[in-house]
Parts: C-alpha cells; sequence; structure tokens
C-alpha cells in the first residue's frame, strides 16, 4: 500500500466474474482488495484528495466522446508472472487508454514503466505452473462477450481497500 490513496480508471467485465472470481481472490492483488473483474483504461490514476466535481465533469467529457463497443475475451494469454484474458478488438481499450494519458500526461499509465500498454484482464499472478492450471481450467470455457458501456473511477481508502466512485458513460449506444 502507498502512503497516498490512489485512483483507477476501469472497465468492469462482470461477464467474466463467474469464471475469473475464483482465481481472482486467490492470486491478483485488485481482487483481494475489492476490485472487480476489469481491463485497466489507467492505473494509477490521481491522489484520491485530488479528485473533485471539476475532474468528474472532464471524464464525463472524456469518455462521452467515445462510443460505447462490444468485445470478447476469446483467449489465455501471459505475461512474465501473469496469466490474463486478451480482449479483442483491443483498438478501443487502447484508445480509451491513449485520450485518458493524453488528457492527463502527469499520469502515464502504470507509471511510464511499460513502453507499450496492453489491454488484458488480469485472472493471476503467479509462477509458470499457476498459469498452465489457469489456462486448462478456463480456455474451453472462453469466449466471454461483453460490453464496455461506462468507465468506472475506483478510490482507494486509507486501508488500501479499493471502492467504485463514480460511473462515466461512453457515448453512443
Amino acid at each position: 500500500m502507498r502512503s497516498v490513496p490512489e485512483s483507477a480508471l476501469i472497465v468492469e467485465v462482470p461477464e467474466a466474474e463467474p469464471l475469473v472470481h475464483d482465481w481472482r481472490a486467490k492470486h491478483d492483488w485488485s481482487a483481494q482488495r475489492g476490485v472487480p473483474a476489469h481491463i485497466t483504461v489507467l492505473y494509477p490514476f490521481m491522489p484520491t484528495e485530488k479528485i473533485d466535481a471539476r475532474l468528474h465533469a472532464d471524464l464525463r467529457e472524456l469518455f462521452a466522446s467515445h462510443r460505447a463497443f462490444p468485445f470478447s475475451l476469446p483467449r489465455v494469454a501471459r505475461f512474465p508472472e501473469v496469466a490474463w484474458l486478451a480482449p479483442e478488438p483491443a483498438e478501443p481499450f487502447t484508445g480509451l487508454i491513449n485520450a485518458v494519458a493524453s488528457r492527463f500526461p502527469d499520469y502515464p499509465p502504470y507509471e511510464g514503466m511499460h513502453e507499450e500498454v496492453i489491454p488484458h484482464l488480469t485472472v493471476a499472478e503467479g509462477a509458470v505452473d499457476l498459469q498452465d492450471a489457469v489456462e486448462t481450467a478456463i480456455a474451453l470455457s472462453l469466449p466471454i462477450e461483453a460490453r464496455a458501456t461506462t468507465i468506472s473511477l475506483f478510490l482507494e481508502d486509507e486501508t488500501g481497500w479499493w471502492n467504485r466512485g463514480e460511473r462515466y458513460p461512453l457515448g453512443g449506444p
């Protein structure tokens, strides 16, 4: 836990919960702190103490300029130490990530640690044998079909627990 509570912008994916909940509860720090299955748009975002009505208005305007979109999670992919679900198409997520990073350059995705930000839904963090187990357990239940209609602001409290704050609708039907 950091000394100053943070925030994050995410696309919640409730359609994935039945399949990934138990894995995430055991092997994903964000699930263990109250964050549902999701694809990250921006983490870490602003310290919670800086979030105000003006920011909410800016985020509402920004996200309203992006259309809601369907996507699927058809396969398990891997980073070193992480098994994750790959959204297809990835481009709408990349567009959201780039738009937020451009609007708020003081808060680069993942603090600028990655040259390329790859949209993903983390299932489990751990060694290769855990990743193998995840893939074996869930691959036959894929794809998961979903629709991104809102961006959720999640706020960390002083204890390290994360709670949903505002939801910002994406534009269009």
